[in-house]
């Protein structure tokens, strides 16, 4: 394919707070070379990562945003199944989102979760919402994307965006994301809500459990604390190898041994071909790259 010569990886956070300890930032090149962290130390906040999305990218970067683009549609038929809420497609769903929130600072999402009408799909740190589950069913570990079932049959434990508990929980994650990215709308397409274009950049859905799992370590132990376990990650994948040694905080680490993944694996045409992967699914709920 070889139409991609930037590769950034993000490691996104829902935290609250003006600046997000969590965002980690890691640039690699087609040409080869290390991945690098974009600024380290500087502190990211998620409206910081907007604007150079928006006005400082890279030419034909391939972005890779580690949080989820859409929420389940497909297990129970809608969203938020039994609300006065139908919408069509994910774009819909940042909108209402982001429309939601215009009062939460730092792209947060808190009324959203808030929100009465949509409070009871949610499992926060009190209850469990009557709608965790399909049917009001309010069990498990909650609804799943299909992207999600597929991690999982690839060997990954992956996380309910309706979940919003637990050091694990992704759901504030990808609902502060969903509010970036309506606001990129017209600026950035987002694979595969809208389809790949044959140039310029383009943001994809990442797991970095799944840069991990190709790099030859267990998803149980896709952490890297140390420089020496990242290298030897890297190494896996082919890549150069970073200047450090000793403790490296997991962010970093993730965000710089998926960068040198997408390096690997964006320019293969095969991999934005996943079998499972329908029109309507596409729109309505996205998909993970590098799942299969």
């Amino acid at each position: 394919m070889g139409r991609f010569s930037h590769f950034l990886a993000i490691d996104w956070s829902g935290a609250k707070g003006p600046v997000q300890k969590g965002i980690a930032l890691a640039l690699s090149h087609a040409d080869g070379g290390p991945p690098v962290l974009v600024e380290p130390g500087r502190g990211w906040s998620r409206e910081d990562v907007l604007a150079l999305l928006r006005n400082d990218l890279p030419d034909d970067t391939l972005v890779g945003l580690d949080l989820g683009i859409a929420l389940p549609l497909t297990d129970c038929g809608a969203y938020f199944p039994g609300s006065g809420s139908a919408l069509p497609d994910a774009p819909s769903l940042w909108a209402l989102i982001d429309e939601i929130c215009a009062g939460d600072p730092n792209l947060g999402a808190q009324t959203f979760v808030d929100h009465p009408e949509f409070k009871p799909y949610f499992r926060d740190g009190v209850h469990t919402g009557t709608h965790f589950g399909c049917d009001g069913a309010a069990h498990g570990r909650g609804r799943f994307r299909v992207t999600e079932h597929a991690q999982a049959a690839m060997g990954c434990k992956p996380y309910s965006n309706f979940n919003l508990v637990g050091a694990a929980q992704v759901g504030k994650s990808s609902l502060t994301g969903m509010r970036m990215l309506h606001r990129l709308r017209g600026h950035l397409p987002v694979w595969p809500i809208d389809s790949l274009p044959s140039n310029g950049s383009v943001i994809a859905e990442i797991y970095t459990s799944l840069a991990a799992l190709e790099a030859g370590r267990s998803a149980s132990k896709a952490k890297m604390r140390s420089f020496e376990a990242l290298n030897e990650a890297l190494a896996s994948l082919g890549s150069a190898q970073v200047a450090g040694t000793g403790p490296i905080d997991d962010h970093s680490s993730d965000a710089l041994l998926t960068a040198a993944w997408l390096r690997k694996a964006g320019n293969d045409s095969a991999r934005w071909k996943p079998a499972s992967l329908t029109r309507d699914l596409a729109r309505t709920e996205g998909w993970t790259f590098g799942a299969i």
